[in-house]
């Protein structure tokens, strides 16, 4: 399983790595809503019509940069060793704990949870295809090693992205409850006996190490 890295920057420009940046900050500083597009190419150093030939809007923009987040995130948390149920598991936790702690996250669920559900949870938008692609891949590979059970590999790494987003979504109103160290535990233990083989044997009927 091979998670998504950054070599898409390559194709990009100084100009727009530094409106990309421009935009996390203004955003983690004022939100969504109050971030515009002048705002931006002022702290990025260009004109506006620079930005406005890229993106036609604030939303589209966030929207972009979001997709650029979440995919930085799940490069740096997939592990690349270990049996493939492990891996998937580790990386899905990892990955969510980022995500619940990353300043640009935080700052739209705080002030924007509406518009984090349209960018990122509303609708099966490129990030979402995205990890069920990376979840379905990472399902496969365990599949064939007989840590993960039978089933169709979209359909499980479906079924665990809604376990991901949910456990993403709603940390801050389960937070008296269950949050930190105890979430990653639990979430943990969910995926996994999701995940595991039934009576220890796999599709192709290798033992469950």
């Amino acid at each position: 399983m091979t998670a998504p890295d950054e070599s898409a920057d390559d194709a990009l420009s100084a100009i727009d790595l530094a409106i990309f940046d421009a935009a996390r900050r203004c955003v983690e500083e004022f939100g969504v809503r109050r971030t515009t597009l002048t705002e931006v190419a002022r702290r990025a150093g260009v004109s506006r019509p620079t930005v406005y030939r890229r993106w036609p809007d604030t939303g589209s923009l966030v929207a972009e940069l979001l997709v650029r987040e979440l995919r930085a995130i799940v490069a740096a948390t997939m592990p690349t060793a270990g049996i493939g149920r492990t891996r998937l598991v580790d990386g899905i936790v990892a990955g969510a704990a980022k995500i619940r702690s990353n300043p640009l996250f935080g700052k739209i669920f705080r002030t924007d949870t509406d518009l984090m559900l349209t960018y990122v949870f509303g609708r099966l938008g490129r990030n979402q295809r995205a990890l069920i692609e990376l979840f379905a891949a990472g399902i496969r590979e365990g599949q064939q090693d007989g840590s993960i059970r039978d089933g169709d590999p979209e359909q499980l790494a479906t079924m665990l992205l809604l376990i991901a987003q949910s456990a993403v979504q709603s940390a801050g109103t389960v937070a008296p409850l269950l949050a930190g160290a105890d979430l990653d535990t639990e979430l943990s233990r969910a995926i996994d006996g999701y995940l595991v083989p039934t009576a220890g044997t796999t599709h192709s009927g290798k033992a469950l190490r």
